[in-house]
């Protein structure tokens, strides 16, 4: 889970890079970086940690050039170092800055590959340095003194051949422009805008529409699954669809989890398809509990707090804040370990008392991944004096690891890995628990888009839409265990 963004413009381009990486900061906290283009030079900073911390006026002011592109990180397949902070860059052919979302599921297949077939080194365990070798490759394997976009599609398509998972990527090519593709099954998000200003027509893409939006762009379209998209420098636009065989299969935990609510994906609201959920759990309740004896609805800051209101709503059960957030604490499903998420949960939330004394209270969240934060949360609702406590999923039971960009841990550190609905309550401490049925989350995400009829469940259903090989899950059992990224850290 990345955000990038990228801005052909007709004035410098770093603020805007840099604003609209603050709105998508949501979607990585670990590393951020700006590459712009200043005439035959190419201007780059990276650092770890957040956007605000990464970038001062001294290194803003060094970022020259009306196109560039911007990425936020936090690690999935790759390590933790800001080497691998990106926009990652290399030097032939052309010079290319890249910034990638998501995740290769053949990797190891493409290192050797690189080094055995194609004569390139791969310096850091970073699958987006592989991706943009592979892409830097299909450039070079063109033979052209200058590009054309007919060139620079063949390469896209060279690359969609060749690499397999969840990838949206923006890359800029020096004295041509930008370009930016997804993946044949579109599983990451990509999202195509412009403006017009006094000094011409510019363009963006980003994660999420909501960059676009506070930068004042008009959101034209999706980036579709397999397509490519070539801005010149000097503004002109051209696409081409560059995989044979496209299968528009978004990853459903975007709309669940990762996006904002403010933002539109596929041309459905996020804030939209979250109200949907709450709906349809509100009416899986009254017929799973008809005569409930739920006081108050109480949502777990923040991204589940649409959900809970519209399942208030259905329930007609007062919708009620029992939980203060500390906003300066960051995401507890970015936390790097586990011993650093049970810290973490005190310090981000609060409880309010007055809203659980004496109350059967029902705490929804958007999902429940290891259940330790959930854990916890049910033990401060009882400390404030709830009578009984009752925990909702607006998303079915997390039991499978997603491989296309999201770190969610081991198999073995899911709760609901292996394990009845029970088990999970008995194991979260809730008096009861009850999960969005698969079916329904579907419906709710496709209800505002009647062109999406797949999705990419397979964190919920084990059913990876690019195969996977068995022998890949094993590798990221081992890789994404808590110890094995303590290890890590402490080497």
């Amino acid at each position: 889970m990345c955000g990038i963004i990228g801005i052909v413009g007709t004035t410098n381009v770093a603020s805007s890079l840099y604003d609209g990486l603050t709105v998508l900061q949501h979607r990585g906290q670990d590393a951020a970086g700006i590459a712009t283009v200043d005439g035959n030079h190419l201007r780059l900073h990276t650092g770890s940690g957040l956007v605000r911390d990464v970038f001062n006026q001294k290194a803003m002011d060094k970022l020259l050039g009306s196109t560039g592109i911007g990425h936020c990180r936090y690690p999935t397949a790759g390590g933790e170092e800001a080497a691998e902070a990106q926009p990652l860059y290399v030097n032939s052919p052309y010079g290319i800055a890249f910034a990638h979302n998501g995740n290769l599921v053949n990797t190891e297949a493409l290192r050797k590959q690189m080094f055995e077939e194609d004569r390139r080194h791969i310096n850091t365990d970073s699958d987006s340095e592989i991706l943009l070798n592979v892409l830097a490759h299909e450039l070079q394997i063109q033979g052209r003194m200058a590009l054309t976009p007919d060139h620079i599609f063949k390469a896209v398509a060279g690359v969609h051949e060749r690499a397999r998972g969840g990838y949206a990527c923006i890359s800029l090519i020096l004295g041509y422009g930008l370009v930016a593709f997804r993946d044949p099954n579109g599983i990451r998000p990509l999202v195509l805008g412009h403006r017009q200003t006094a000094e011409g027509r510019e363009y963006a893409v980003a994660s999420e529409s909501v960059a676009l939006d506070i930068l004042g762009y008009e959101r034209l379209r999706d980036v579709e699954p397999g397509e490519a998209v070539f801005i010149s420098e000097t503004g002109q636009m051209h696409s081409r669809q560059c995989a044979e065989s496209p299968k528009h299969s978004p990853c459903i935990f975007e709309y669940v989890y990762l996006a904002r609510p403010d933002s539109m994906i596929e041309d459905v609201s996020v804030y939209k398809a979250r109200l949907r959920m709450g709906e349809k759990l509100g009416e899986k309740i009254l017929r799973d509990w008809p005569d409930h004896d739920i006081d108050a609805v109480i949502p777990i800051p923040d991204t589940s707090r649409t959900a809970a209101s519209a399942l208030a709503a259905v329930l007609g059960v007062p919708f009620r804040e029992g939980f203060v957030k500390n906003r300066y604490i960051g995401r507890t499903f970015i936390m790097p370990g586990q011993g650093e998420r049970v810290k973490s949960v005190r310090r981000k939330l609060n409880a309010i008392d007055l809203e659980f004394r004496k109350k059967n209270v029902l705490l929804v969240d958007d999902s429940i991944v290891r259940g330790t934060t959930s854990r916890q949360i049910i033990q401060m609702a009882r400390e404030a004096g709830a009578k009984n406590v009752y925990f909702a999923s607006a998303a079915p039971p997390v039991r499978f690891p997603n491989v296309y960009g999201i770190d969610m841990p081991a198999a073995s550190e899911l709760i609901a890995a292996g394990r009845s609905v029970e088990d999970v309550q008995r194991l979260l401490g809730a008096d009861w628990l009850i999960y969005q049925d698969l079916d329904d989350l579907i419906w709710a995400v496709a209800d505002g888009n009647d062109d999406l009829t797949q999705f990419d469940t397979s964190c919920f259903s084990g059913e990876y839409v690019t195969g996977i090989d068995p022998a890949y899950l094993a590798q990221i059992e081992m890789l994404r265990s808590d110890d094995a990224k303590s290890e890590r850290r402490s080497a």
